[in-house]
């Protein structure tokens, strides 16, 4: 027997349902979480100026006390408002075990005080705790974070034994370089000491960075200048710490984190089937007698008009919402397989098809639209768009030695034709599909916008610099010929992007990014909190320990400038002007941290701050660079892998025109859906049999 009210039935299925789908107040926090973590643009150190170079940079604008404050504290009170709510729909028993609701209040209390603590010093104190408290909220609100975040924690211990092992291979070399390289009687043979090998820290971070090839071979040159046989040295340890290491930690951390992420994917799927199951058992008992004793088996179904009555209370988009309908009115009653298949229309999106095209009476338009339709005329529009491009191309080799005002109007008259044809294209699509066949693709709407932009832009420079070969090259309005000019080409060059509808391969590489911001977001997420703390405490320890050179100094001559380069060392901070990548505010932060993980001359930003600070600060560093470089951007990279082999595998039986279809069942969820298992009838009923609020009886 079931006990259980009709509300709860509904309380129950809507839950579920905004399991899966989302709603309106999840999209609100979301926005809340947004504005509460851009806030550190704003606050000081405020990025809000035209450059990060301090040579050059005017005081940037700062918001008086009081006002992101009160933003803040709307942000902080909508937090309270989900945290209540949350709390008392899982009760306060449950509560005191769900560790990110503790640390949910937790964080909100921590960000209330320091808030309260900074208005009483009228905004004027050194630390604020709370800036790097508030990426958790993002983190809190997305429960594949969690997952994902749960997942890398199992994965560490695997993490740890590669890292373990470069570090012993790193040490091994280290000493081996001391070694090598100690300094000797003759200063002749003491450049690779003096550069690299000076002392054991020096010779560690000279190493990790040629572990990255950021100094390669810079490292080497001292000693291979000497002899030859130097080279021996580092190749070998390049090649077993780049080549061998560094791509088996990739591998590992792939196959470790796709394990762990596959039992996660099959926990959730367990837990929806469960919930969905749950739903079939309670919306089986309506409209039956009470003495019958539902057992969870496949001779139980539930009525269409009953499923039909539930949906009217959901909210869900309109394409699942008919998705789910058009299935029910198939049959009048369904068993639990056909229940659960019901909602497997959650994990799709919408499916464009195309409307018919108009049909013509007139034998001669009725041909013209079918050899517009060919597939031909696309590829035709291609060709012509590929010859525009080589021919700015080509213009652009020609006069790259000329001014702007010498330059001819050749190339606008050549563009002017070509603007031509893409109209007549557009317009012949138009003819042979109809407009709401023409926008049904997004190829055609790209297209289209395309060229309307370029018939817009070439009509303004007609009425404002008149035809070509007869006009004034002077500056009028807001533009000058040259920048409208540049932005037709500019425009005409990002036209040529719609090949890629039409090549298969490409079409399946733009689907898999596209799919990556689509599916992939918490990975991208949790690096986007990365981020946030690291710059945080970046400025917390950094924030204007480099002091350029006085702007007046700068300014008497350029000669002076360059000579003063030549006097610094080669490769420096100072030598290279990395003014412009620091620590002075969030928005510089972000920057000089995205720098470092790309590895490229990394060891300058380390070295500088090492000599402006301490030699303690290769520690910030040297962690940012195995969070974001090793661990997280391998792992990104395994996941694009892992989402193009799906593709890639889903695709081989589809045409070109098809390839945009397969995008609307790739989810995370569907890329592991092979190696998931389905949990039994049994299993379900089992785990239903001990839940809380639904008391079955046997």
């Amino acid at each position: 027997m079931i006990t259980v009210t009709r509300p709860v039935l509904y309380l129950y299925l809507t839950f579920v349902l905004a399991k899966m789908c989302g709603s309106r107040e999840k999209r609100s926090l979301g926005t809340t979480i947004a504005v509460i973590l851009s806030l550190a643009f704003c606050e000081k150190p405020s990025s809000l100026s035209y450059t990060s170079d301090p040579r050059y940079k005017s005081s940037p604008w700062e918001p008086p006390c009081g006002l992101t404050e009160s933003i803040e504290m709307v942000c902080l009170c909508i937090f309270i408002l989900d945290f209540s709510v949350k709390s008392y729909l899982i009760g306060w028993h449950e509560f005191w075990k769900t560790k990110w609701l503790i640390g949910y209040i937790f964080a909100i209390a921590t960000s209330v005080i320091d808030w309260t603590l900074s208005l009483s010093m009228l905004c004027n104190e050194t630390l604020r705790i709370r800036r790097v408290i508030r990426p958790f909220f993002l983190l809190q609100n997305s429960s594949l974070m969690k997952k994902t975040l749960k997942c890398l924690k199992r994965t560490l211990p695997e993490m740890a034994s590669v890292i373990l092992l470069l570090a012993l291979h790193l040490c091994l070399f280290t000493m081996f370089g001391m070694l090598l390289f100690a300094k000797t009687e003759n200063p002749k043979y003491n450049g690779e000491w003096e550069s690299y090998f000076t002392d054991l820290p020096k010779s560690l971070s000279s190493l990790l960075v040629l572990l990255t090839t950021a100094n390669n071979p810079d490292v080497m040159i001292p000693a291979y200048s000497v002899h030859r046989g130097y080279s021996i040295f580092f190749i070998l340890f390049s090649v077993f710490g780049t080549y061998f290491l560094m791509n088996l930690l990739t591998a590992i951390i792939y196959n470790q984190f796709r394990g762990y992420l596959l039992m996660s994917v099959q926990t959730s799927i367990y837990r929806r089937r469960l919930g969905i199951h749950a739903a079939f058992v309670v919306l089986s008992c309506q409209g039956q007698d009470h003495s019958k004793k539902p057992t969870g088996t496949e001779s139980e179904q539930v009525p269409g008009a009953v499923v039909l009555k539930v949906m009217e209370r959901m909210q869900v988009k309109s394409y699942y919402r008919q998705a789910i309908i058009k299935k029910i009115a198939a049959d009048s009653s369904m068993t639990g397989q056909t229940f659960q298949r019901l909602f497997d229309e959650l994990d799709k999106d919408q499916i464009k098809e195309h409307p018919p095209k108009p049909e013509y009476q007139h034998y001669f338009l009725q041909h013209l639209q079918r050899v517009i339709s060919h597939y031909s005329v696309t590829v035709l529009g291609n060709v012509v768009a590929l010859a525009n491009v080589i021919c700015i191309c080509t213009v652009l080799v020609l006069d790259s030695e000329k001014t702007v005002t010498e330059r001819d109007d050749y190339l606008e008259v050549i563009n002017c034709v070509f603007i031509l044809f893409y109209c007549l294209e557009m317009a012949l699509k138009i003819f042979a599909f109809g407009w709401k066949g023409y926008l049904s693709y997004k190829s055609n709407i790209f297209d289209g916008l395309s060229t309307i932009l370029l018939l817009v832009f070439q009509i303004s420079v007609f009425s404002a610099y008149q035809l070509p070969f007869c006009r004034r090259k002077d500056k009028h309005g807001l533009m000058s010929l040259w920048e409208m000019v540049r932005l037709i080409n500019m425009l005409i060059v990002f036209r040529f992007l719609r090949i890629i509808a039409d090549i298969k391969l490409m079409a399946l590489v733009a689907s898999t990014l596209i799919d990556l911001v689509k599916n992939l977001r918490a990975f991208a997420g949790i690096l986007v909190v990365v981020y946030y703390v690291y710059a945080v405490l970046g400025i917390w320890l950094f924030q204007g320990s480099i002091s350029p050179p006085d702007h007046n100094s700068l300014s008497n001559s350029s000669m002076e400038n360059i000579s003063a380069n030549l006097s610094m060392e080669c490769g420096t901070y100072e030598q290279l002007e990395y003014w412009p990548n620091n620590f002075d505010d969030f928005a510089s932060s972000l920057v000089l941290l995205y720098n470092i993980m790309v590895v490229n001359n990394w060891h300058v930003f380390t070295d500088a701050y090492s000599r402006y600070t301490t030699e303690w600060s290769k520690v910030y560093f040297v962690s940012w660079w195995l969070v974001s470089s090793v661990i997280w951007v391998n792992l990104f990279i395994a996941l694009i892998l892992e989402n193009f082999t799906y593709r890639w595998d889903h695709s081989q039986a589809f045409s070109v025109v098809d390839v945009e279809r397969t995008a609307y069942q790739t989810s995370v969820q569907l890329m592991f859906r092979e190696q998931v298992q389905e949990p039994t009838e049994e299993e379900l009923m089992a785990t239903l049999q001990q839940h809380p609020y639904l008391h079955l009886s046997s």
